[in-house]
């Protein structure tokens, strides 16, 4: 296997695992086991690890904190694969080191989480700083199929800022969503307190943004297949309204069963999946050939970054 595949398979792994850490930590406060190691960063006062009083919930919490490490590893592994490469390139060591820098940042914010009795803003915080490092591990992983020429931009300004705006609403989405979950019942241990926000509000809030993404999305495609965008832009916002409306049904199910645990759990891998899917449809609006200046053969008479390809001009 060569290095660069490697390096690939190491940011794929790390982007999948960042995901996993969402779900289970969902699954940490899905149930109760917020407080399963009641403090931080050993288990207990006496121990690192779980113990047997401890039962279910602290296996549990455990395992997620053993999964960060995992984590954390593979990220440390990622970068030196970086570091390695031949050429070496400067973009993937820096995107490896931010993902590897991130890790101790989920620790240290996991472990604010469970000093201050699973604080819903501060368990918030936790999965959003996920978020940033999903992007980063995506970003990672697509840069390492991709050359170092400068970008090409795909499609012309109007729809790149349509893009934008989608993109946006999406992470306000996520966001709102974060609020919507700290007002409800899923606190991760029964004594926890939450926002004090009316979660009827906030989740009409939280609707009404959703239903504005939806739209945005549906239009980007639309405009998309109306200028002749190449295919993989087009498929990547198909996907994304997929996504969005899968996602959707599950909130609205989720919202009038009463939030059963296993709907909430869906839920949280679907946030990740919008997330992914928003990422995937900005990246595929671009592209970079191999080479790795202006001037390169493998990059002349090629579109310049701040010019479409002809083929996208409306």
């Amino acid at each position: 296997m060569s290095k660069s595949t490697l390096l690939n398979r190491l940011a794929l792994a790390s982007l999948v695992a960042n995901v996993g850490l969402v779900v289970t930590g969902a699954a940490v406060r899905l149930t109760g086991s917020g407080l399963g190691c009641p403090t931080w960063p050993r288990c207990t006062d006496a121990s690192y690890t779980t113990t047997r009083a401890m039962g279910v919930h602290g296996v549990i919490e455990f395992g997620n904190r053993l999964l960060g490490i995992a984590l954390g590893l593979i990220a440390l592994a990622t970068f030196i694969a970086a570091l390695l490469q031949k050429p070496r390139r400067r973009s993937l060591v820096l995107l490896s080191l931010a993902a590897g820098l991130g890790i101790p940042g989920q620790g240290v914010i996991g472990g604010i989480t469970v000093l201050t009795d699973l604080n819903p803003w501060v368990v918030g915080l936790h999965f959003l700083l996920s978020m940033a490092l999903i992007a980063v591990t995506w970003a990672l992983w697509q840069r390492t199929r991709e050359g170092d020429a400068p970008v090409r931009r795909l499609v012309a300004r109007p729809l790149r800022h349509l893009a934008a705006l989608t993109a946006l609403v999406s992470s306000a989405v996520i966001m709102v969503g974060v609020i919507v979950t700290g007002s409800g019942p899923h606190a991760g241990d029964e004594n926890a307190k939450r926002n004090g926000l009316d979660p009827a509000t906030i989740s009409q809030a939280h609707a009404d943004l959703v239903f504005l993404l939806i739209g945005l999305s549906v239009a980007l495609w639309f405009a998309l297949r109306a200028v002749h965008a190449p295919a993989p832009a087009i498929r990547a916002a198909a996907l994304f309204v997929a996504v969005e409306l899968s996602q959707g049904l599950i909130g609205f199910v989720q919202y009038f069963t009463h939030l059963p645990v296993i709907l909430v759990a869906a839920h949280m891998l679907g946030a990740c999946l919008v997330w992914v899917a928003t990422l995937n449809v900005l990246w595929r609006l671009r592209d970079r050939p191999a080479g790795s200046a202006p001037g390169d053969a493998s990059t002349a008479g090629l579109p310049r970054a701040d010019n479409p390809v002809p083929t996208s001009v409306a």
